[in-house]
């Protein structure tokens, strides 16, 4: 008997929300199924190690007889169902009815691809919202699958690291928990729909450059109203393109460094995304870079139940779903620890605090350095002026590439008033920063944005 085409699935894109590998049968599996029964339900995979392997599990009468005892013992009790999927003995546990779920040692939620015991704050808060089903589980009237991109569901597993073969883009979106046989979720739209904002407008964001540091000038502005994964790329290069640039010589190697750490920002941005409130229509997620500082800001608030003095030291989410798919593709630790860790990355680059507001709206407050980046071996304003001009030459660059894939370098430097040396130059940072790549020949390939 051979591993069915579900769980081969399931194996290749790893453990996460709705999936546990286990190496052999050990009593604590109870402690998973409390953890799905509390979240959104999942599967047990026996036999399978962490890294994916196979190391295969037998599904015995005795083994039978241990499941069942586990899942009779929790409380409430659990229904559970298992079979055997050629070498790996799958157990799959819904979401439960009656919540909490707990067992032996304690209650547990799924956070990402991680069993989490809860203390007794952490279990009022996660049901103390009795909404039954969350906003980015419901359908969208009128979507249907041929309106899901393949070419972001290309990019996705891309990302993510997912190798997807022969699967069909149907059973990849249910291996997901993103869509069923008749609907797609909004959490499905929001990630893999050809046209993100016709169906769910209110997912943007918004980003915006002032000069100075109130709300007066505005030089820039970029409003991505497509999937989460292009808004996190695009707010990163916004925020890369308007951020202070200094560099260091460690050993042979020059190392780019901004003001702000790119890991911090990384951080508050995902947060962003991943803990706004999606239901609020007529509102976006906005970056806002002054002078002296950046904001991010997302609708929603704190989660119901989370007190401001648990803010940081707890991790609930308002969307599970986008939660886990943000895990899969590495923008999120598994732990929930990303506010301690934007904290520590700015302490140690020496940068202020950040500070956390919340009215109905989350802000987060990343403050630039008072005193400007400065650069071994040069001025301070050789090298602003140096960079500044470099990053508005790459913009274009990228810009051009975008609309002629197949642009030589002679033309760029034609188009853009600048040497071919020049254009060289920019073209092996951009490279060597992994924005674009290089396909084929320089005599008849093209250029890829990545």
């Amino acid at each position: 008997m051979e591993i069915s085409d579900k769980v081969k699935i399931a194996i290749r894109e790893g453990e996460g929300l709705a999936v546990e590998f286990k190496e052999k049968y050990t009593s604590r599996i109870d402690e998973d199924m409390v953890a799905f029964s509390n979240t959104r339900g999942g599967t047990i995979l026996l036999g399978v190690r962490d890294d994916g392997s196979i190391a295969g599990e037998k599904l015995t009468n005795d083994l039978k007889a241990r499941i069942n005892s586990l899942a009779r013992n929790c409380k409430p009790e659990i229904s559970v169902s298992f079979f055997r999927s050629g070498p790996v003995v799958v157990i799959e546990v819904p979401e439960g009815k009656e919540k909490p779920y707990s067992c032996g040692s304690g209650f547990y939620r799924r956070l990402d691809a991680t069993s989490q015991k809860m203390n007794r704050e952490e279990i009022r808060i996660m049901f103390s919202e009795n909404e039954p089903r969350p906003f980015e589980e419901k359908a969208v009237k009128g979507f249907t699958f041929e309106q899901i991109s393949t070419e972001k569901i290309k990019a996705f597993t891309k990302e993510a690291g997912v190798e997807l073969g022969r699967i069909s883009a149907l059973d990849f979106l249910q291996s997901l928990n993103v869509a069923d046989s008749a609907t797609v979720k909004i959490v499905g739209i929001l990630f893999f729909a050809k046209d993100v904002n016709k169906f769910t407008p209110q997912a943007q964001t918004t980003l915006l450059a002032y000069k100075g540091v109130k709300k007066f000038q505005i030089y820039d502005r970029q409003d991505v109203r497509d999937d989460l994964l292009t808004q996190f790329n695009q707010t990163i290069m916004f925020l890369k393109k308007h951020l202070n640039l200094r560099s260091e010589i460690k050993g042979v190697n020059r190392e780019d460094i901004y003001e702000i750490p790119l890991e911090a920002l990384r951080e508050a941005v995902v947060n962003a995304l991943m803990h706004r409130d999606y239901s609020i229509t007529g509102t976006q997620v906005s970056v806002e870079i002054y002078d002296d500082r950046v904001e991010i800001i997302n609708p929603g608030g704190l989660p119901a139940g989370l007190p401001r003095r648990a803010f940081g030291a707890m991790s609930v989410r308002r969307n599970e779903l986008i939660s886990d798919l943000f895990f899969r593709l590495h923008k999120v630790e598994r732990v929930g620890m990303g506010i301690p860790r934007m904290k520590e990355t700015l302490a140690t680059a020496g940068l202020k605090a950040p500070k956390f507001k919340t009215n109905g709206f989350f802000r987060a407050i990343l403050y630039r350095p008072k005193s400007k980046p400065a650069v071994i071996g040069k001025e301070l304003g050789d090298q602003k002026s140096t960079q500044k001009s470099t990053q508005k030459t790459s913009q274009k660059i990228i810009e051009l590439i975008e609309r002629h894939p197949s642009i030589t370098m002679s033309e760029l430097a034609e188009q853009l008033h600048k040497s071919e040396s020049a254009i060289k130059k920019n073209l092996r940072i951009l490279k060597t920063k992994g924005v674009i790549k290089r396909v084929g020949p320089d005599k008849g390939g093209h250029w890829e944005k990545l």
